[in-house]
């Protein structure tokens, strides 16, 4: 299969001038390089095509894919996720990972964890702060966690976001509303033990590749996974495997990752994050379908390594996962030009596409 690339590297963001937490999310050159090498081992053709402006330029030209490999994630608006499955929706070209629905409802942590919950995913009490006035309406037990509701890569998340009291609550949600311009997500702490869970496959068929557990080494910033410690992981944190068999608390963590990736929507692979309560018990905390893929340093490849999967295997079962479902989708009527009758114009002539 000839298949396109879209993704957002992160070097070129930056030499447009954007700062280096504004481009966290974005993708190294040898991610990119990885995929490619990984689909042309497999006998099919890669062909790198970049951010969501040059796909729509791509498109206008006539360009056309048997299947895209998206990992971009978008740099405006909170359905950033969304732009480039909803630009190949509209053409009918097949594509990795989740549809547009899923990727803006996932990025908005606030509305994923309404729908998780109200179907009966475990999660904690939570509150979406919209402004400042909002903060002095959050009625719920001390201590609290707040980040911001639609970023990820641990971006807004500090040693400042556990909150032990009303003063400190107002000081991070206004310090996150005017760095973010976005709501800020209030949670119950949950002070156990974290877990993010590797997912294959769609629908029913979707299966818990494996669960890591995050341990923070000393030096870490103490009890949260912030942006901080993500972006020093080698030296700040210790990912574990953990055997769903012998462990009780990383199996519930498993079924209650894949009751959430189910209840969303997501597709082909990406990861679910959880966190135990003081019981033991495993909360949904978000979910990536978007997953990083740098072959060492994101999570969901090194989970997969860490199961005996090889990364070229994890791009395989990818790629088989949207093939499939582009296999069993009927094809689509050709595009063809509007037709008018005779003498009509356009409704707005000085409108163009």
């Amino acid at each position: 299969m000839r298949i396109g690339v879209t993704c957002d590297l992160r070097p070129e963001y930056l030499a447009m001038g954007y700062g280096e937490v504004e481009t966290a999310e974005f993708d190294r050159p040898e991610t990119v390089e990885a995929i490619e090498e990984a689909l042309r081992s497999l006998g099919h053709e890669p062909d790198r095509i970049g951010h969501v402006r040059n796909l729509v330029e791509r498109l206008a030209r006539g360009e056309r894919w048997d299947l895209v490999f998206n990992i971009a994630e978008g740099m405006h608006g909170i359905g950033r996720e969304a732009q480039v499955p909803a630009l190949l929706d509209a053409y009918a070209i097949p594509y990795t990972f989740s549809d547009p629905l899923v990727m803006a409802l996932t990025l908005h942590k606030g509305l994923a964890k309404v729908v998780a919950r109200d179907a009966g995913v475990p999660t904690a009490l939570f509150h979406v702060v919209a402004d400042g006035a909002e903060i002095e309406r959050v009625d719920l037990p001390f201590p609290l966690f707040a980040k911001p509701i639609a970023e990820g890569t641990g971006k807004g998340v500090s040693a400042a976001s556990k909150v032990r009291d009303r003063a400190a609550l107002a000081a991070i949600c206004k310090e996150l509303l005017a760095t973010y311009r976005q709501s800020v997500l209030v949670e119950t702490f949950l002070p156990g033990r974290e877990f993010t869970t590797a997912i294959l496959g769609s629908g029913a068929e979707a299966e818990a590749l494996g669960t890591m557990e995050v341990q923070l080494l000393p030096g870490a910033e103490p009890e949260v996974y912030s942006y901080a410690n993500k972006e020093r992981s080698e030296e700040l944190c210790e990912y574990r495997l953990c055997s769903a068999r012998s462990d009780p608390e990383a199996r519930r963590a498993e079924e209650v990752a894949l009751l959430a990736w189910r209840t969303l929507g997501c597709r082909d692979a990406g990861r679910v994050d959880t966190r135990s309560d003081a019981h033991g018990e495993p909360h949904f905390l978000e979910v990536n379908p978007l997953a990083g893929m740098h072959p060492s340093h994101s999570d969901l490849p090194i989970i997969a390594t860490l199961a005996g999967m090889p990364y070229r295997t994890l791009i395989e079962r990818i790629v088989a996962s949207a093939a499939k479902r582009s296999e069993s989708s009927p094809p689509p009527p050709p595009l063809r030009e509007p037709r008018h009758a005779p003498g009509a114009t356009s409704a707005n002539p000085s409108r163009t596409p």
